[in-house]
């Protein structure tokens, strides 16, 4: 196993110098299956949502917001890493210091926008399901949508300005053995990983108060139908299925949680641990990089696997590019 110093700013995110040769190809081949099913995926989603005016509502401007930040990941940055993965350590390309900045432009914008995303389709749920009419409407304008989204790009450009290092891996950020360092990127890696840790708090404490809303009322209406049939003169009609409806919306909230979860906690847990501990191996590090960055080729898939409408306008085009008669 290679220690924190084998690692290097200038190589690619998730790949060490002492890696053999098969190693790296297949982290190559990994970087170009996310890029390749997350591009279709988020331009695909994307391409719903303008085409079609009922699924043109707040939520999904949201989803599209984070969709257009994923590309960033999918599209500019995953192609890049998958290349450099097969080049040579002392490849020229890898050792340029603007083009590492860039890179590490897209991945940060693109992340800090997703997430930011997350937080804002659920805080809109939050408040369609769990608040007035009146008060949603209120806040969730047009223009104020339009804010939110702005804001969330606003955001992300001024942390890549104040902190160029915030979205890099720690161990990338070690320095050589025998150099002192004043402990900046450990630091930096703990302030990530407590926005990260703040920003799930909140996402979860959305979607579990939706949960408890949505079990609550559906309580408080079985009650009532239960008094009012049995003053009825007549039988009545079997009522609809109300329970399996509410164990398949747990479920999706359940599952959108577990997947979102798995894909920050580790980055998460493994920063705190290396700023309090000795720093994790380098390739439990990686992999809690991969996880995350996976997130941006998954989310459409989270967001739109419930959408009934979405999924058979998507193999309705399907069918029509390919002629196949409907």
């Amino acid at each position: 196993m290679p220690n924190a110093s084998s690692w290097s700013a200038s190589s690619p995110l998730l790949l060490l110098w002492e890696d053999s040769s098969g190693t790296r190809i297949l982290l190559s081949l990994l970087y170009a299956a996310l890029a390749i099913s997350g591009t279709l995926s988020n331009v695909m989603v994307i391409y719903l949502v303008f085409s079609f005016k009922k699924l043109q509502t707040t939520s999904n401007a949201f989803i599209v917001n984070g969709c257009a930040a994923d590309l960033s990941v999918c599209a500019l940055w995953m192609p890049q890493e998958a290349v450099l993965g097969l080049l040579p350590p002392n490849s020229s390309s890898l050792r340029s210091a603007e083009y590492r900045l860039l890179r590490g432009g897209l991945l940060g914008l693109g992340l800090t926008v997703s997430l930011a995303s997350h937080l804002l389709v659920a805080f809109n749920r939050y408040v369609l399901i769990t608040k007035l009419p009146s008060v949603y409407q209120a806040l969730y304008q047009r223009r104020h949508t339009g804010c939110m989204i702005g804001l969330s790009w606003v955001l992300a450009l001024l942390l890549l300005l104040l902190l160029p290092g915030l979205w890099a891996p720690a161990a990338a950020q070690q320095p050589p053995a025998g150099r002192q360092t004043d402990g900046g990127p450990r630091y930096t890696a703990l302030l990530l990983a407590l926005a990260v840790l703040s920003q799930t708090a909140l996402l979860l404490h959305c979607y579990l108060g939706i949960v408890r809303r949505v079990r609550g009322s559906a309580k408080r209406v079985s009650v009532l139908n239960f008094h009012l049939l049995h003053q009825l003169p007549f039988p009545a009609a079997p009522p609809p299925p109300r329970r399996a409806q509410r164990r398949l919306s747990s479920v999706s909230v359940l599952l959108l949680c577990c997947v979102f979860l798995l894909g920050t906690q580790p980055l998460v847990w493994v920063s705190l641990l290396g700023f309090f501990l000795p720093p994790a191996p380098p390739a439990l590090q990686a992999a809690s990089w991969l996880l995350l960055c996976s997130l941006s080729a998954l989310n459409p898939l989270l967001y739109t696997w419930r959408s009934e409408e979405a999924v058979v306008r998507l193999i309705a085009n399907i069918l029509c590019i390919a002629d196949i008669p409907i």
